[in-house]
């Protein structure tokens, strides 16, 4: 006999790292397993519309977590299960009215390969396409066209949110779908290194390599993981040369650029250089509104124009931020049974509206010197020490450029420099950012620290 109250708070575990906070706050508050019956697990849910919305939007993640969780798992179905305190001892009684029948676990839509690791949900089908990211969309199409030969490796990087395991996914499932005959992988580094500690202590290496080295196709997520990790490092570095040499298609997706990636090895860093790198950034206005309009249709929701172009100018954080929000008014639309005025929706919303940061001076200092990994004291003092000089201007410019702090507030707080210092450091930065790609990287590097 099952645990239900263990299975539920396992799976949970799960699907929070699966949906945004807002999501998992809205949706799955008050949810838990009210009984398993030959394999159909039933879920009890505070009402029908939550029914309703856990069925539509999230039963196929349900189904998945509950099933890797409980291999017996047969089928899902939602209840409105009401709980009511005994008089006598303070428990909850439960009450339920079932309301779904034979809702049957689609393992077909489910089913992740144990040998490729995909999400099948992961397609360029439902990939949004922007300024954003469209010249490493148009790479993994050139790599689905030929692989291992156009952009190889190909390493793609950028702030958490913006799509990027999206991305790198539906390039191996449509390598999956074109190519049958390739092996396509796809592993998180965490997961790489797990087994790569697991095989040193079990003196499996053999194993180990003779796994990795088998695949046409490798696809590593967050890289950034590396840090600290020597060996881990050194068997990554031969495994590449291994697949590289035999024109293996190899994809890397970080956080950072790897030139930033603190203690990789200078070796990994050609190696990753070998192919493509590009960035995806946050979305701009016509792609926030192409994704809200994307996501609607998916729903077959409507949603007044009004609305959708406030939400697309005031959430301006990455997209799952967007999402999350477009949920919680299509909730509140729901709720009410009627659609929502700006206002309502400028209040519903405010709370997920990020401010324009006013940060403090020694913040950004701060940051700055543990990026360029000097002393913070040193941006303060007078020296012509040239890395010192470099974070100081650094420094001068974000405030400016980002904060719009004054030149003289600025000279002032930074050691008492005259503000035509100041105004010559941010000339230079702004010069030197039209010819210099590795300073642009820095700066955007940089500007996503205040934003994590």
């Amino acid at each position: 006999m099952i645990d239900n109250k263990r299975l539920w708070d396992t799976a949970l575990v799960e699907i929070e790292t699966a949906v945004s906070k807002a999501n998992f706050n809205t949706w799955f508050k008050n949810t838990r397993i009210v009984k398993e019956d030959a394999g159909t697990i039933f879920i009890g849910v505070p009402n029908e519309f939550v029914k309703d919305w856990l069925y539509k939007k999230y039963h196929k993640l349900i189904a998945k977590t509950l099933r890797d969780a409980y291999e017996h798992l047969r089928a899902v179905e939602y209840i409105i299960a009401k709980y009511e305190p005994k008089e006598d001892q303070g428990p909850v009684r439960e009450q339920t009215i079932i309301i779904n029948n034979n809702k049957e676990l689609p393992l077909a839509d489910l089913y992740i390969n144990k040998e490729d690791n995909l999400n099948p949900k992961y397609t360029f089908d439902n990939f949004i396409v922007g300024s954003f990211n469209e010249l490493a969309h148009a790479a993994s199409q050139a790599i689905i066209q030929n692989p291992g030969v156009n952009y190889n490796p190909f390493f793609i990087y950028g702030p958490t949110g913006l799509g990027k395991t999206h991305l790198i996914q539906a390039v191996g499932n449509e390598i999956k779908k074109r190519h049958p005959d390739k092996k396509v992988h796809y592993v998180s580094f965490e997961k790489f290194s797990n087994d790569f500690i697991t095989a040193v202590q079990n003196k499996t290496i053999g194993a180990f390599k003779e796994k990795y080295r088998k695949y046409d196709m490798l696809v590593i997520d967050d890289i950034q993981f590396i840090t600290g990790k020597e060996k881990t490092q050194d068997e990554l570095f031969h495994l590449f040369n291994t697949l590289y040499e035999k024109n293996k298609q190899i994809i890397f997706s970080s956080d950072k650029h790897p030139n930033f990636i603190v203690g990789l090895e200078d070796r990994l860093k050609s190696r990753f250089s070998a192919g493509m790198i590009v960035d995806v950034q946050e979305p701009d206005y016509e792609s926030r509104m192409a994704i809200l309009k994307a996501k609607l249709r998916a729903g077959g929701i409507e949603i007044g124009d009004e609305i959708i172009e406030y939400l697309a100018t005031s959430i301006q954080g990455n997209i799952r931020e967007l999402e999350g929000t477009l949920n919680s008014i299509i909730c509140q639309i729901q709720l009410k049974n009627r659609g929502l005025s700006v206002p309502e929706v400028k209040s519903l919303i405010k709370n997920n509206i990020r401010p324009k940061k006013n940060v403090a001076v020694k913040d950004v200092v701060k940051i700055i010197s543990d990026f360029f990994n000097i002393e913070e004291n040193a941006i303060y003092e007078k020296t012509r020490r040239k890395e010192i000089v470099k974070a100081r201007q650094m420094t001068m410019y974000i405030l400016r450029e980002d904060f719009n702090v004054s030149y003289p507030s600025i000279g002032q707080k930074l050691g008492g420099k005259d503000h035509t210092t100041v105004i010559h450091s941010c000339l230079k930065i702004k010069t030197d950012l039209k010819n210099n790609p590795l300073l642009v990287q820095e700066l955007e590097q940089i500007r996503a620290l205040f934003k994590s």
